[in-house]
């Protein structure tokens, strides 16, 4: 099985959507942008978040199978997947990849 990296490329934060349906909480996600797990075997990687992984995991299974070309065409690197989590009030969107470089991945 291949090894597939995920790397948190983008966080927002719907304060607006917070205030009007989120009760308060004390403690939040705390993936920050950059940040950057290997799964091996198609596991989820220590200290990735589980809710996150719910969003990725067939992604990553897919393509740690040697999988890709998720929905036809969608990514540039068809080896690869662009996912968020499902934190409707501060989404993180994640590049899913193979750890092997494009040109490797075309032999597959």
């Amino acid at each position: 099985m291949k090894q597939v990296k995920i790397t948190a490329v983008r966080k927002a934060d719907y304060r607006d959507l917070q205030s009007l349906y989120e009760n308060p909480i004390e403690h939040t996600c705390d993936v920050e942008v950059g940040m950057e797990w290997v799964s091996r075997e198609g596991e989820r990687p220590e200290g990735f978040c589980p809710e996150a992984w719910k969003s990725v995991k067939e992604f990553v299974e897919g393509l740690a199978r040697g999988g890709g070309d998720f929905f036809d065409g969608w990514m540039k690197n068809p080896f690869s997947a662009m996912i968020s989590c499902n934190d409707g009030f501060r989404p993180v969107s994640f590049l899913v990849e193979t750890v092997e470089g494009e040109k490797e991945n075309e032999n597959v």
